[in-house]
């Protein structure tokens, strides 16, 4: 990784206090710049905070992919912390709806096409289109709202063929990638935000930054603007700041334990899912109770309450008696919310630049920056934290000393 030596004259601002502007701050200050971190809620986290009470409930799944950079990156300053994988016995405890009834394995079909390389999906082809031709339709559609899981977005077969297949191969590899950080997306903000701090970094939480703060910070040094693509949208006046996302019903459910409950159930009828996330870490409940979170994706002008109903019809499906044994519950709808996608014919690069001019930087998880998920979030920041480090030597007179390590 390049490794960049700023002069400390010249400040470093980050805005916002989620997972990518926490990976920017850390990469700032850890090249020697002078960094503040300014959030605007009284706690850091962003999309990656997690509920306090009983219910450990995040935004959506809270999965990380150990196969991928922020992994890697996390486990080097040691802030990876506890993780818990998928325990082998649940991994037998995966359920498919199919056809309206609950099965042990999904179709064929969708096996074969989950071992395609993604480099054999062409860019500027739909998804259900390319895939109808290796599997046909039948298992197209399945392999569509199977991968829903890591898109949120109602109609995965209209996006881009290679978008889909990189995401659809890492969801279904072997062993699995998902790795779930024990007691939720709040221990490794914590984790971060203590390691941001250590590194001298000036962390100002309840710190709103309006369109006039942002220009009188960046006539003193970058910026690093860590927002939604929305927030950031009006933060720089930038109307170019557009990039498709998801809009998905999130329903997080507890249940008291009932022996043989699934460890996910997969609507492989329409774009759907749910998973047991005590499974694999007990504590995001009390005890004799199971968490359950779902996201239903629904399409644009539908209500909340469609995607509400299906997540009925699966949990009903999936988990006999739990209407019974429900102790808790609530649901949300995550608009624009839950990561970019791509349609035919464009890529990430395609996304809005990192780089803005000016000395403004931008990162996020709809953002020109590759990943799965919160890796575009942690990618971009990477980069953004960079360049921020690079401009404040350019700023100081002092160059910068470019490293290897």
């Amino acid at each position: 990784m390049e490794h960049i030596q700023s002069d400390t004259r010249t400040p470093v601002h980050v805005i916002g206090g989620g997972l990518a502007g926490l990976t920017a701050a850390i990469t700032a200050a850890e090249s020697g710049a002078r960094v503040t971190l300014y959030e605007s809620h009284r706690t850091l986290g962003g999309r990656a905070r997690t509920a306090d009470g009983p219910y450990r409930t995040n935004e959506g799944p809270h999965a990380l992919y150990h196969r991928g950079p922020l992994c890697t990156w996390l486990a080097r300053r040691d802030l990876l912390g506890p993780v818990a994988s998928v325990p082998p016995l649940e991994g037998l405890r995966f359920r498919f709806r199919r056809a309206g009834a609950l099965r042990a394995l999904p179709p064929v079909a969708l096996l074969r096409l989950s071992r395609r390389n993604p480099r054999t999906a062409p860019v500027d082809a739909a998804f259900r289109d390319w895939a109808a031709g290796q599997v046909g339709d039948e298992g197209a559609r399945a392999a569509a709202h199977f991968v829903a899981a890591a898109l949120f977005h109602h109609d995965p077969g209209a996006l881009s063929a290679r978008f889909v297949q990189e995401r659809l191969r890492r969801l279904t590899s072997l062993p699995p990638e998902a790795r779930y950080p024990v007691g939720g997306w709040a221990r490794l903000v914590e984790r971060m935000a203590g390691h941001a701090r250590g590194l001298g970094v000036t962390v100002e939480t309840g710190a709103r930054v309006d369109p006039r703060t942002l220009g009188e910070l960046a006539r003193t040094g970058p910026v690093a603007v860590a927002t939604s693509l929305d927030a950031a949208r009006v933060l720089l006046d930038d109307a170019s700041l557009t990039w498709e996302s998801g809009r998905t019903v999130l329903v997080d459910l507890a249940v008291r334990n009932r022996r043989g409950d699934p460890f996910i159930v997969s609507d492989l009828d329409a774009p759907g899912w749910v998973e047991r996330f005590t499974a694999q870490d007990p504590g995001l409940a009390p005890a004799g109770e199971q968490l359950l979170q779902g996201q239903f994706p629904i399409g644009p002008g539908v209500g909340k309450a469609e995607g509400a109903a299906r997540a009925e019809e699966l949990l009903d499906l999936g988990f006999p008696g739990r209407r019974e044994r429900t102790t808790w519950r609530s649901e949300a709808l995550a608009d624009g919310r839950t990561g970019a996608v791509d349609h035919p014919g464009t890529t990430w690069r395609d996304r809005p630049a990192i780089v803005r001019g000016d000395g403004i930087f931008l990162a996020g998880d709809q953002v020109a920056a590759p990943g799965l998920l919160s890796e575009v979030s942690f990618t971009s920041g990477l980069e953004a934290g960079l360049l921020a480090v690079r401009d404040a030597g350019r700023r100081s007179g002092s160059g910068v000393d470019l490293n290897q390590t």
